[in-house]
Formats: C-alpha cells, structure tokens, sequence
C-alpha cells in the first residue's frame, strides 16, 4: 500500500504554519533560503498582511503556500517518510513538481515570485470574482455555466464528506456571478467577496500570456515519482507534461476529483494533505487522508502509517 501526498491549491487569507515553523529548525532553514530566492521577508511568509493589488497579492500568497508545502514535505522526511505518489491542485501541482525532480526549488519559487509583475487589467475591465457552489449530490457538473456569459466553470472538488452535495467552483464576472446567485435558491452559488481574480478561465489569459517566455526557458525534468495531473486524469511523466502544466494552470479548469483518482489508481491508500490548503473534514477522499498544518500532526502522521501498514520507498528523496 503506497503513501501519496496531496498539495492543495489557492491563496489562502489566513496564515498557517506558525508553530511548525517554531518547533522545526528545519523549516526555519528553508524559510530563510526561500525568502532570499524569492525577494521576501520571512514575516511575509508567516504572518504579516499579504499586499493590496491583486496580482502583487497572489504572487506572494503562492510563494507563502508553497513554502509551507515544501517546509511539511522537509519535517516527514526527518521523521523517514516520503511519498511513492504525488498529486497536487492548481499551485500544488507546481509545488509538487518540485519534490519530484522536474525542476528544483529555487526555481519554482523564483517562478513564483515573477508573477507578481503580471500587469494589472485596465481599469474599466469587469471586475472578476469566484464562487463555491454546493451541488446536489450526483451532479457530475455545474451546468451552471453554460450560457452564461462572463460565467466559467473553473473546478471541481468533488463530493462533500457528508455526501450531501458536490462543491464546485465558478470564475468569471463578478457582477455575472452575483446575478447568478440571486436566479438560483440560497446557498447553491456563493459568491467569494474577498476574491478579485477569476482563476483557471479564459479571463486569465493575459496572465499565461504574460509568463509564456518565462517558462518556456524553465528547465523542467521528468518526474522521478508518478504525478498526477490537475487538469485531466492523467499521469505526468515528461518534462513537456510538466511544462504544459505549468503553461495551462492559470486558464484552464482544475479537478481535485482527476487528482486523488490518479493517485488511487497508481496505490495510494493513505494521503497525508499538506500544509493548509484543503480545509480538514469538508471533501471526501478516496482513502483516509490526514492533513499536515501543525506539529501535532506529524505523530499522527506516523502512528496512521504504522497502523496502516504503508510501503514506504527505498532511497534518498526526490529533492
């Protein structure tokens, strides 16, 4: 039975990692070299207010999830775990790379850090928006977009844990998303007040645009581990996969439900979630998962995989 580790996706509001980062020297060290690659202080990685422009905001929020992905990856593998398959969600998929050998650390946070320079839209551009929806259970699709201008649907999560709904999301127009809500009864479209940027649609096409060049000169690898794919069920293993992937992720829908399939079929039966991008107890998996975000965590990581019987691989790491 193979260990997989699930790197969510998003820019988080709230911070995560405080006490990791007190209790493991190890992610002590890792912050400071990659506040340095990526221009940062480590207040800003921890806890310190993310910035106002939107495209300044999510550029450093990525290089701050991301960095407390890599920081739990570097504490289990103090403790002798690694995983036999990875699987990651929008900017997890990107993180996840990089624990696989398909380009190194630096790298990606160096990538990271770039997008913060992706121009702002001009100003009388519609303002852009996100929605969950709670889907009726079965739903295999939002169907909410269609015909709906200014209304993508942008990911799929997957059924909720109590399996009372399917949670999806839509990007698009702000003022189409609020006009769709208020057509549909209360609850089934929520629209996100504090988020700016309809992420995987075709309304960030100026942002794969702006970073083509950059990653086309990006030194990807093949994947030393299976990695499964975000954007379709399917399994990197390229340098080109990776690329494409890294191309595609601002504009094109994302599933979790393509992630965790891809890892069950390559053996996964336990998913340690890591760092703190996917909410705890809200979507069900599956294989039993636990999530890594706080010291307490990582012994019940291990006792889970004692209990569990779970292959671990032979060798060194895929840093």
């Amino acid at each position: 039975m193979a260990l997989g580790y699930l790197f969510g996706g998003g820019v988080g509001t709230e911070p995560h990692g405080l006490e990791l980062y007190q209790a493991y020297p190890v992610m002590r060290e890792l912050y400071d070299r990659i506040a340095e690659w990526a221009g940062l202080t480590v207040g800003q990685l921890l806890d310190e207010e993310l910035p106002k422009p939107p495209e300044e905001r999510q550029g450093v929020g990525s290089v701050r999830e991301a960095a407390l992905a890599l920081a739990v990856y570097d504490i289990l593998a103090e403790h002798g775990l690694r995983p036999s398959v990875v699987g990651g969600l929008s900017l997890g998929a990107m993180t996840a790379s990089a624990l696989v050998g398909a380009l190194g650390r630096r790298e990606l946070v160096e990538m990271l850090a770039h997008t913060r320079q992706v121009p702002a839209l001009c100003a009388d551009a519609p303002e852009q928006g996100m929605a969950l929806v709670f889907a009726p259970a079965g739903t295999e699709s939002a169907g909410l977009a269609e015909g709906r201008p200014g209304v993508y649907l942008s990911g799929d999560f997957g059924p909720a844990a109590d399996g009372s709904a399917r949670i999806l999301m839509l990007s698009g127009e702000r003022a189409a998303l609020e006009a769709l809500a208020g057509e549909l009864p209360a609850g089934l479209v929520n629209p996100l007040p504090d988020r700016t940027i309809a992420v995987h649609s075709p309304l960030r096409a100026h942002f794969r645009a702006f970073m083509a060049h950059y990653i086309d000169a990006m030194p990807f690898r093949a994947p030393e581990l299976p990695l499964a794919s975000c954007l379709e069920r399917k399994t990197l293993v390229t340098a080109e996969d990776v690329r494409d992937l890294f191309h595609r992720n601002a504009t094109d829908p994302i599933s979790l439900v393509d992630v965790y399939t891809g890892m069950r079929q390559e053996g996964v039966r336990l998913g340690l979630v890591m760092g703190g991008s996917i909410p705890d107890g809200i979507l069900d998996f599956p294989f039993p998962v636990v999530h890594v975000d706080r010291p307490e965590h990582i012994e019940q990581v291990l006792t889970t995989v004692y209990e569990l019987g779970i292959d671990l691989p032979d060798g060194q790491d895929a840093r």
